[in-house]
């Protein structure tokens, strides 16, 4: 049984990143010490939800098949993104039964706000030998491909993505114009901003070790996870590029179809600010 008198946190309580580092990135390579999985290890799951109240308790339980099969303890970190329905009020009772961590947010602050939350939070309380993953909370991003990843950063990855775009993979009820934006930019950053490994630089679904995205965030500090809506995550990753970590793939099941409610995400919007970022990044690193 867990005391949820600790697993319950507002926004307020976690702390903002540090200020840029001047230092160069070779430095913070360097710095990066790849530490073993161990026996104390932990897999810290990040889930971003807003109104997710019919997927969230579902998905959390798959969270815990998932981690049966991995030799880590597991840490679920729920950033409820001020929420009009239930899901804080589930979250926090499955925080009584479980490793279930609710911060919330008092004013919705969009996906970007709660990834940056929720990292802040996880490497305020991790641990360099530990893992991070990333997944939507809508539960349509199936958990047990978690010990496949785990398996490849286990294998020397530093950063490993469910991709749509590996032999095996498949997706299911996605539509046409959201299929279309993603095939278009996974061929325009493939070509424009290439990462050895990866194909699929939008989805969110990541493992990553803890020690590399200490990494990262140290270097950018509050312009970390800087950009707004949906692209943060492609930014997050282009971010990455610039230190020799070794990324890659595992081929993943999108089940778009088990979606409750209409999606959060503005097509045409999600697409120029995806092409305004590539720019910036291709000329501004």
């Amino acid at each position: 049984m867990y005391d949820t008198s600790s697993n319950v946190t507002r926004e307020s309580e976690v702390p903002g990143s540090k200020d840029t580092a001047s230092a160069e990135p070779s430095q913070f390579e360097q710095a990066a010490s790849r530490q073993p999985i161990n026996s104390t290890s932990k897999m810290w799951v990040l889930l971003p939800a807003f109104n997710e109240q019919a997927a969230i308790a579902p998905l959390i339980q798959k969270i815990y098949a998932a981690s049966d099969k991995v030799n880590l303890k597991l840490e679920i970190v729920v950033v409820d993104d001020a929420s009009t329905d239930q899901t804080a009020q589930i979250v926090s009772r499955l925080s009584f039964k479980g490793p279930v961590n609710l911060v919330q947010h008092a004013k919705n602050q969009g996906l970007a706000g709660a990834i940056r939350t929720g990292f802040d939070y996880i490497l305020k309380h991790g641990h360099p030998s530990d893992i991070v993953v990333s997944l939507d909370a809508d539960d349509t991003q199936p958990p047990a491909t978690i010990p496949k990843m785990i398996t490849m950063i286990e294998e020397g990855y530093d950063v490993v993505i469910a991709s749509r775009y590996q032999p095996g993979s498949r997706t299911i009820g996605v539509p046409a114009n959201r299929l279309a934006m993603t095939w278009f930019a996974k061929w325009l950053f493939k070509v424009i901003t290439p990462i050895a490994g990866v194909w699929d630089y939008t989805c969110g679904f990541r493992c990553y070790r803890f020690s590399v995205l200490k990494t990262a965030s140290d270097y950018y500090g509050d312009q970390f996870v800087s950009e707004r809506g949906f692209s943060c995550m492609v930014d997050v990753l282009l971010k990455m590029r610039r230190f020799k970590f070794v990324m890659g793939e595992v081929p993943m099941l999108l089940r778009y179809d088990q979606k409750e409610g209409p999606s959060k995400m503005k097509v045409a919007a999600t697409a120029m600010q995806t092409l305004k970022l590539l720019v910036k990044r291709r000329f501004q690193g």
